[in-house]
């Protein structure tokens, strides 16, 4: 982290998988808040590839998918000093496993995720191979957030679930060692749009779903344009009066890429059946270009000058984790274990 981050602003940590390409839906639900939360909060992000590991994975791409997203980051307008990579700094794991003896195995089976993934697995895999990380990663997760001491987690409505673990961690531990030595961290509600496949609007933005169901904000702008024009509008069978998914979901990404003066009047177009879908989708062509072709130019001097900028998360990383250090050397302090250094 920069030195010149004020101390009396709050602290918001983030992490986010390194799994597929960051496409619209991935970056108005997350990253565009991350970049924006940066001039109000002391900012903590992180690629979190030991997560990664929790799902069958490739060793010899799992390093690519975590600079791909590093890099991703970085050319959409989030801080190097506020950017790690979360097998840089072990001392997660090591709080983890403090974490998994001081919680509640009760709470982390109630997961909702660990079934869900579960799943994903079986329908995917032959071996139908559930690994243990599987089932306790939120509780590295915990590691993860308080390990900062983090005030606000900026979460989806779907991660509820996982910080009231974290909090249920942080007061049981807090029992334990006799103080309040861990902050409660608070959730961080931002609005964001649902953004749907333009192939398929009944499914979100999705990359594991295929090329034609996501727009990468990186694409050349003739091929944003192309999936664009080729967006599914109106099905057949929309009641008169109201917006098929489709159009609603071209509004929604009109509307999360900046907005438009005639944004209005093509609603009431839509609702009164006069829409001319092939301008509407011109629009937000040309609003999505704008929007991206600032990212797409800035990844592309980024990857040429890439080992300037593996030095630069290198090096936040390290800074970041003597935050981390502390942090650890302190709780096994408290719970009665030895530290390397006393």
């Amino acid at each position: 982290m920069s030195t010149n981050t004020p101390v009396n602003k709050k602290q918001v940590f983030s992490g986010m998988q390194p799994t597929g390409n960051l496409h619209l839906g991935r970056y108005f639900g997350a990253i565009q808040n991350w970049v924006h939360l940066q001039d109000k909060y002391r900012c903590i992000y992180c690629v979190v590839d030991y997560h990664a590991m929790t799902m069958p994975f490739e060793p010899k791409d799992l390093r690519q998918r975590v600079w791909n997203l590093v890099f991703d980051a970085l050319a959409v307008g989030v801080k190097p000093e506020n950017l790690f990579i979360q097998s840089m700094v072990p001392e997660h794991t090591e709080l983890a496993w403090i974490f998994n003896c001081v919680s509640s195995y009760g709470d982390v089976s109630r997961m909702s995720q660990f079934k869900d993934k579960s799943q994903q697995v079986n329908a995917k895999t032959k071996d139908a191979f559930i690994s243990t990380g599987l089932f306790a990663y939120p509780v590295l997760q915990a590691a993860d957030i308080l390990i900062y001491k983090a005030d606000f987690v900026p979460v989806g409505n779907d991660q509820d679930q996982h910080l009231e673990l974290t909090r249920n961690i942080a007061h049981r531990f807090n029992q334990i060692v006799g103080e309040e030595y861990f902050v409660l961290p608070e959730t961080l509600y931002t609005s964001f749009p649902k953004v749907l496949s333009t192939a398929d609007p009944a499914k979100k933005m999705s990359a594991s779903l295929g090329p034609k169901h996501n727009i990468s904000v990186f694409s050349d702008p003739d091929v944003i344009r192309k999936q664009i024009k080729s967006a599914v509008t109106d099905s057949g069978d929309t009641p008169a009066g109201k917006v098929s998914p489709g159009v609603e979901n071209l509004f929604s990404i009109l509307e999360a890429s900046g907005g438009h003066p005639d944004l209005i009047s093509f609603r009431e177009q839509a609702l009164a059946g006069t829409l001319q879908y092939g301008k509407l989708k011109e629009t937000v062509a040309d609003v999505v270009i704008y929007l991206t072709e600032p990212f797409r130019q800035n990844r592309l001097e980024i990857i040429e000058k890439k080992s300037s900028y593996e030095e630069q998360i290198a090096s936040s990383s390290e800074v970041i984790r003597k935050t981390a250090t502390k942090t650890l050397h302190e709780v096994k302090n408290l719970v009665g274990l030895m530290n390397v250094y006393s």
